[in-house]
């Protein structure tokens, strides 16, 4: 058996692209979408069709100085997410504007609308994961959306405060990035490798994960943002993890013997202290985590800016034409 099929028997595969053809090929469970994979896979002349679907659905004029895009960017988001609900049997995350970060009512808001739009479609909202940032705003706004059925993917989630307060919430999932993490560590300590057992971010998750199953927390863990195939391996065992179709292909190459490294089982042994939390222990938390704090405002402007350069792609791309 290869690495991927022995990771499959103990952990959910998500594929993390917004590539139809590649979900077809790879046949996950579910996936995940964000600003940055979706321009990249609206500009593949496969999918020009869901482009021209969501313009012609926007009920203002996407070229007229000044029109608000949003209905446009929110409506192909629907779109690409109905095309792989057609392929996968699982579930698809969206994402709300990074821009609402620190907005509770509008990311309300712009939940409900999608979901709607989702509805309109013949999706129940059972197959909708809404990505919200994990700030203390998005946090409360998904614990409220929750309550309402429509369940959350808790994104640019860097630290043990921000997955404490998700499962606090009861939040459906969180993604925990790995990557960002070993990325920051790597240019703090001016280093250019550092072993996947030692990993911060492969740390981090394993923290989580062990301290969710040991307190009986039923949000789902999806390590998320991977460098390398060995910090996917020190992670077997977590409920979910989302993967690059170039990882996936790399853990289908290889026939090294699998350990399972989460085991619920073995968490809910160990001697660990139950934490607090409030939306004061959770800002001091986060301020005094200078990783968690850089990677999330960081994370929150560059998911933004990919929805931007989306938007000046389709302008540029159908305006005048």
């Amino acid at each position: 058996m290869t690495i991927l099929e022995q990771l499959r028997e103990i952990t959910i595969i998500v594929e993390d692209t917004g590539d139809i053809e590649l979900i077809r090929k790879h046949q996950p469970r579910d996936a995940t979408t964000n600003p940055s994979l979706l321009f990249t896979a609206a500009r593949l002349s496969a999918y020009q069709h869901l482009v021209q679907d969501a313009i012609r659905s926007s009920s203002i004029d996407i070229c007229t100085p000044g029109a608000d895009i949003q209905p446009c960017l929110e409506k192909l988001s629907v779109n690409f997410a109905k095309e792989i609900l057609s392929i996968i049997p699982g579930r698809v995350s969206v994402e709300v504007d990074a821009k609402l970060s620190f907005d509770k009512d509008e990311t309300i808001k712009t939940a409900r609308r999608l979901i709607a739009m989702f509805e309109k479609e013949q999706i129940g909202r059972s197959r909708i994961l809404i990505k919200i940032a994990s700030t203390w705003e998005g946090i409360k706004a998904a614990e409220l959306l929750e309550k309402e059925g429509i369940h959350c993917n808790l994104t640019l989630l860097f630290s043990f405060a921000q997955a404490l307060a998700c499962a606090k919430a009861n939040v459906t999932l969180i993604s925990p990035f790995v990557g960002r993490i070993l990325d920051w560590h790597k240019a703090k300590q001016g280093v250019e490798h550092i072993p996947a057992s030692k990993d911060p971010g492969v740390m981090s998750v394993s923290q989580i994960f062990n301290y969710y199953k040991k307190f009986g927390f039923k949000t789902e863990i999806m390590g998320a943002s991977f460098r390398n195939i060995d910090e996917i391996v020190e992670l077997a065992g977590c409920d979910l993890l989302t993967i690059s179709p170039q990882l996936l292909e790399e853990l289908d190459s290889q026939t090294e013997k699998l350990e399972r490294k989460l085991d619920p089982d073995r968490a809910k042994l160990l001697d660990l202290e139950e934490v607090s939390m409030d939306e004061k222990i959770f800002r001091w938390m986060l301020n005094e985590d200078a990783m968690a704090t850089e990677k999330l405002s960081e994370g929150i402007r560059r998911f933004h800016a990919d929805l931007l350069k989306l938007a000046d792609y389709i302008r540029a791309e159908y305006c005048g034409k």
